[in-house]
């Protein structure tokens, strides 16, 4: 049992030295002098047999190993010190964005639930860009990004991977020549309108250069900034389009589109967890960021 207790604060250690990215930090919040909180992370490290941070100037970089074990370990102790704690189990309030339809799809389903333990939730919803400036200038604490920031002074995390799918609805569908889309799909698919998110085409135009090798030809027919609208417009008959395979996939199912193009390696694209330096050492946005992540786990590729 004393040695079940010991490795427990041995990880509770290590929780905080991943979330502030420095010793001295995990130890002022664990309440422990420096050389404690270093003799307990050189303890863990050599009962798992692996280092786990590496030091550097501004303190230490974790693993790809000690990211794997905080995603693992981290909600499990959260929780274990809400119910050992008799008040409530998270305070504060987490500002977090996103773009709207993946917030409404997954995110919200995802960490709603800790607004029962305490925890409040600001959410903001708009384009990866103006998000993650908000993020810089201190006005946001998490933001699911789909691009890799650019903006240096940001700490980004892998989250997960979008599969997009080229689908149509059933009469337009009928309108393309197999034959053709085999030989030549850009004149194949010329004739069909597109519903675009953007007047830029960004995801349309994505998957045109990553199958066909070039932009696409055809006309836009509807634009609108919220791809479950793009979807109804679909649906509608007002054309085709490129969407994530978690938005298309209830109409998929109800046979009011269909996939128009099988693609030989399915187009991705990776969304991120993105926050400022020092930002996982505040316990609610840790706690946030580490549901996300571990939900994550569960969904494969969306």
């Amino acid at each position: 049992m004393e040695r079940a207790v010991a490795n427990l604060d041995l990880l509770v250690t290590f929780l905080e030295i991943h979330r502030s990215g420095s010793l001295t930090a995990a130890a002022a919040r664990r309440g422990l002098t420096q050389p404690a909180v270093s003799g307990q992370l050189a303890k863990l490290e050599q009962d798992l047999g692996t280092p786990l941070f590496v030091r550097s100037g501004r303190g230490v970089v974790p693993t790809a190993y000690a990211d794997d074990l905080a995603a693992r370990v981290g909600p499990h102790l959260d929780q274990l010190a809400v119910e050992l704690s008799p008040g409530p189990g998270y305070s504060g309030t987490v500002r977090l964005a996103g773009p709207a339809e993946l917030m409404a799809a997954r995110i919200m389903p995802t960490v709603a639930p800790l607004t029962a333990r305490g925890l409040r939730l600001q959410v903001t919803l708009g384009l990866a860009e103006d998000l993650l400036a908000a993020l810089h200038d201190d006005q946001l604490d998490i933001v699911v990004s789909a691009v890799r920031p650019k903006r240096k002074g940001l700490v980004t995390t892998t989250f997960v991977d979008e599969e997009f799918i080229l689908v149509g609805p059933p009469p337009l569908a009928r309108t393309i020549n197999a034959d053709r889309l085999a030989d030549d799909p850009v004149k194949a698919l010329a004739h069909l309108p597109l519903v675009a998110y953007d007047e830029n085409l960004p995801i349309i135009r994505r998957y045109w250069r990553s199958e066909f090798g070039r932009r696409p030809p055809n006309a836009t027919s509807i634009t609108v900034p919220d791809l479950r609208a793009v979807l109804a417009a679909v649906i509608a008959g007002a054309g085709v389009s490129v969407l994530p395979r978690y938005i298309a996939e209830p109409a998929l199912t109800a046979g009011s589109v269909e996939i128009l193009h099988q693609a030989q390696v399915q187009p991705l694209n990776t969304a991120f967890l993105v926050t400022r330096p020092g930002g996982l050492a505040n316990r609610s946005i840790a706690v946030v960021h580490d549901q996300l992540k571990t939900r994550a786990g569960t969904w494969g590729t969306l």
